[in-house]
């Protein structure tokens, strides 16, 4: 095997994702069999400047060129070869955000991420005049409230993209964007996998008192499906991405994707009647749905698939980060006392410990909210944990209570699709920082569907090797081959996962924790209009 291995790497019959997550930049190689061979990661984490939260130029070069560098080693380690030549290249990263460019390609303002909930009067008059739901989130509410504040920049805008759509075209010179995260950015019209012409009018109209030197359409990146070729590796981007110079120009790059997208690849829920629910830093559930829901929701966003088929997401901006600092305390504790407790063990005892608690948790709440909430109408956000005088107050339950809130607001969202809309769902699938302690959140997870939850061996993989995918797709597809058949009969054929039945005592617990979670948001409110 390693010797097939190492001939792949030479001959470049290999495949790299790099993802670009929120607290982490992952790279992932695969060999012919689609499977990982070598990996590196890098972590780093946002800043908020002036109001916003924001990553640096720097970090993001800094980040892209470690995270590479560490997977070259891996490979040099492992198999004895220097990594000069890869069969295709594919990068993605978190959706969303807002990175504008004057023509001569200086970024004009920090990049605002996701995460920033600031663009509430865009999102709401956009999503009003196209009478489709427009997130805080997406890049087209960025630009309109930048616009809509009069910002100095906006007259000096060439083009628009997102974290992924910026670092594809360093590396390429070429200024596009995959389907998938196309449709974070500008709503995609399903019938000709393009920008909604019609949308794209009202908006040049809107903006047209503004006398800008610009049309919507003069800035946007252009859109790609799975499978097309987005442009090679220049000579620049390689001595970009690869600073030891042993990587070759001339290496083909698939569409850059958002991590939604790669998320969907990474868990094979491309297919109509599929889900998937990414949860980590932030939380989001996708569903390929069969047909258009019957009105817009604010709290619910629609997608695309890599090739373009309509998703319903339900997307929180908080999941794990709180509950990843209550941990932290935790060890901390351990160590004062002289115990230095492995971090893996530490999380897996913890989260066990959450099975042990009462179905509601004991009466206790907890609020994860790091940053602002759209689902449940929150601009900022302050960490909480509140209970009563009489309430169960003990570890398991509160392990259980901070496991249960990283899922309260996405619940509000999905209750709309399965409930409201009667969404038809065959299968979700689990990933992330949250399944990764064996059954504990996939327990979780199907008490708050009330839904199977499956999660499979390859999770920890992530979105890097969705990205993978995604490159060997387009070099290795057969003709007319859908992604969703390369996915079923090349990569995922022989895997296995764990599928888990909702326990229905964790169902009405659950239900309970969502009354006292919907009922306490006033505290929620009331901490961030006075805790400064």
């Amino acid at each position: 095997m390693s010797l097939d291995v190492k001939n792949a790497i030479i001959n470049g019959k290999t495949y790299l994702g790099i993802e670009l997550g929120s607290t982490r930049i992952k790279s992932v190689l695969i060999g012919e069999d689609n499977a990982p061979i070598a990996s590196g990661s890098h972590d780093w984490e946002n800043s908020y400047v002036n109001n916003i939260w924001t990553y640096s130029i720097d970090d993001i070069w800094n980040g892209v060129q470690d995270s590479y560098r560490k997977m070259a080693e891996d490979v040099k380690q492992k198999y004895g070869v220097t990594l000069q030549t890869i069969g295709a290249i594919g990068f993605s990263a978190m959706m969303h955000g807002y990175m504008v460019f004057d023509k001569d390609g200086k970024l004009l303002v920090p990049f605002r991420t996701w995460r920033n909930n600031i663009t509430e009067q865009a999102s709401t008059a956009l999503t009003e005049l196209f009478n489709y739901p427009i997130p805080q989130r997406w890049s087209i509410a960025h630009l309109y409230q930048a616009i809509l504040n009069n910002e100095e920049h906006i007259s000096q805008i060439s083009f628009m993209t997102t974290l992924a759509g910026y670092v594809h075209w360093m590396l390429t010179g070429k200024k596009v964007l995959g389907v998938g995260e196309a449709s974070g950015v500008f709503p995609i019209d399903l019938e000709t996998g393009d920008y909604n012409k019609r949308m794209i009018q009202q908006f040049n109209d809107l903006i047209s008192s503004k006398n800008l030197p610009w049309k919507l359409d003069d800035i946007l990146p252009g859109v790609l499906m799975a499978g097309e070729n987005a442009g090679v590796l220049t000579e620049e981007g390689a001595k970009l991405l690869d600073v030891s110079g042993q990587l070759k120009a001339g290496i083909p790059l698939c569409p850059p994707e958002g991590d939604a997208g790669t998320g969907m690849v990474a868990t094979n829920s491309v297919a109509v009647r599929t889900g998937n629910v990414s949860a980590g830093t932030s939380v989001f559930a996708m569903i390929v749905l069969e047909k258009e829901l019957s009105k817009v929701y604010p709290e619910i966003d629609l997608v695309t698939t890599p090739t373009g088929k309509l998703v319903a997401m339900a997307h929180s901006n908080n999941c794990t980060s709180n509950l990843d600092s209550w941990v932290a305390l935790f060890r901390e504790a351990l160590q004062a006392f002289g115990f230095d407790v492995p971090k893996p063990k530490v999380y897996d005892t913890l989260y066990e410990l959450a099975l042990q608690g009462d179905p509601d948790c004991g009466g206790l709440l907890a609020y994860g909210y790091l940053s602002g909430e759209h689902i449940t109408h929150f601009e900022e956000g302050r960490p909480l944990f509140v209970r009563s005088s009489d309430s169960k107050f003990n570890l398991a339950n509160f392990m259980r209570v901070n496991l249960f809130t990283c899922l309260g607001a996405l619940k509000t969202g999905l209750d709309i699709l399965l409930k409201n809309e009667g969404v038809k769902l065959d299968v979700m699938l689990g990933h992330g920082g949250y399944f990764k302690t064996k059954v504990v959140g996939q327990k979780i997870m199907a008490a708050a569907i009330n839904a199977p939850v499956t999660v499979m061996e390859t999770a920890g993989e992530g979105g890097a090797w969705g990205m993978a995918l995604l490159a060997s797709y387009m070099i290795n597809k057969g003709e007319n081959e859908t992604l969703e058949d390369f996915l079923n009969n090349k990569v995922f054929k022989n895997m296995t996962g764990t599928t888990l039945d909702p326990d229905q005592k964790d169902v009405e617990g659950f239900n309970e924790f969502m009354k006292r979670y919907t009922k306490g948001l006033p505290i929620e409110r009331a901490a961030v209009d006075y805790l400064r």
